[in-house]
């Protein structure tokens, strides 16, 4: 236990630990098709547009459910709002595993678990701010959202060999049963609050949902990191569903897609915990922020016109590295510069904007793709002009002043 004039106990990193656990789970099952895209479509007897669309179900969703999954964690906390989409998350994900090849019932089970990664997500920075003292919560929101990377790099890498060895039904099947482990830890081990906060009193208190959203309308500083997550968010989460299709037209294989998709999350995992942590040290947000969206631009542009499959390894560690260490830092920004609002309600409303541009980018990139050849190097040239104006609006951003109290 340490003690300062406020105690911080060690059981946070217990809370975290099985709070990553479920996230990473609930992720992994999200992007499960996007690596074996092709071959899922022939399983089904469907168009890759329709395996698009079991992670397409997750951003669609997210946009029906965020604002109530914000709200009833706020209303009832962090057992009840984050065990409601643990349970969401096991019960379907065990389903899903169970449906055979009927594509339906596999879309009603995606549905199913779409519906428990709102409760999930919404809660990252209210554990940290809820469990962590203030000069810890980038760290923490940093290690939350890392278990989101976590469980796509595994969907990534592990899928296509799982699907060789086991089917594409064993794959489904064996993350569910993965997905039960992971309710079962986080019902038993989560608890709601430490005996006693872990921040002055003034670092505590929040508004409920509806009033902290009034005043994150009047706040410009979050409408700028909103349109930063709805282009950031938005790419990768279109890069990531159609990696396969991306990289297929220059004669690269489904596994080489999940190889390079896996490195992707690889530096997004070293970024999730080298730059939060030095945000925490420095006690900046926005600089740390604009270097992101710097580097992520860079590697957007080697996978969009990469031919040599290294430099495409290397433009996937670059883009990764850098544009998902913009996610927990930008994420606890948002709760920053919004105080006294719900760390659920900010939090919900930057994921809202990513899923909102992560559909569009979606569809987007399927229609602007070559008829003749399939490249989809057209939209992907959008995409990095979309982060171009990305980089340009955090320059706008003022920094945090509740780092500087």
């Amino acid at each position: 236990m340490e003690t300062t004039t406020f105690k911080v106990y060690n059981y946070r990193w217990v809370m975290l630990v099985v709070y990553m656990f479920i996230v990473a789970v609930n992720q992994m099952l999200w992007i499960t098709f996007a690596p074996i895209t092709s071959d899922s479509a022939r399983y089904y007897h469907v168009s890759d547009i329709q395996i698009g669309i079991l992670s397409m179900s997750f951003m669609l969703v997210f946009i029906v459910m965020s604002f109530p999954a914000s709200w009833l964690i706020d209303r009832y906390g962090i057992r009840v709002g984050v065990g409601t989409g643990a349970v969401l998350t096991g019960v379907f994900g065990l389903l899903r595993g169970l449906v055979k090849d009927d594509y339906t019932l596999l879309l009603t089970a995606q549905i199913g678990i779409a519906v428990g990664q709102p409760f999930l997500l919404n809660a990252i920075t209210k554990l940290a701010a809820r469990w962590f003292p203030i000069k810890e919560r980038a760290t923490a929101a940093g290690l939350g959202t890392l278990s989101m990377y976590i469980g796509i790099l595994i969907a990534m890498i592990l899928t296509p060999y799982l699907a060789l060895s086991h089917g594409i039904n064993g794959v489904l099947y064996i993350y569910g049963v993965v997905a039960v482990i992971a309710t079962v830890l986080f019902l038993i081990f989560a608890k709601e609050n430490p005996p006693t906060a872990p921040c002055r009193p003034d670092q505590e208190e929040r508004s409920l949902v509806l009033d902290g959203l009034k005043d994150m309308l009047k706040n410009r500083g979050f409408y700028l990191l909103l349109l930063i997550f709805f282009i950031g968010l938005g790419i990768f989460n279109s890069v990531t569903t159609w990696i396969e299709d991306i990289l297929k037209p220059r004669g690269f294989t489904a596994t080489q897609a999940g190889i390079a998709g896996g490195l992707m999350i690889v530096g997004g995992i070293v970024g999730a915990l080298i730059m939060p942590m030095l945000s925490d040290h420095y006690k900046k947000r926005v600089p740390f922020i604009m270097t992101a969206l710097a580097g992520s631009t860079l590697g957007l542009v080697g996978i969009t016109f990469a031919s040599n499959y290294n430099v495409v390894l290397l433009s996937s560690v670059l883009f990764g590295y850098f544009l998902l260490s913009a996610g927990p830092i930008g994420f606890q920004y948002g709760a920053e510069i919004t105080y006294p609002a719900s760390e659920g309600t900010s939090n919900g409303l930057i994921l809202l904007a990513g899923q909102i541009s992560g559909i569009a980018f979606i569809f987007g990139m399927d229609g602007l793709k070559s008829a003749d050849t399939g490249s989809m190097t057209t939209p992907l040239t959008y995409l990095i002009g979309l982060m171009i104006v990305a980089v340009l609006t955090s320059f706008k951003l003022k920094e945090s002043k509740l780092l500087t109290q």
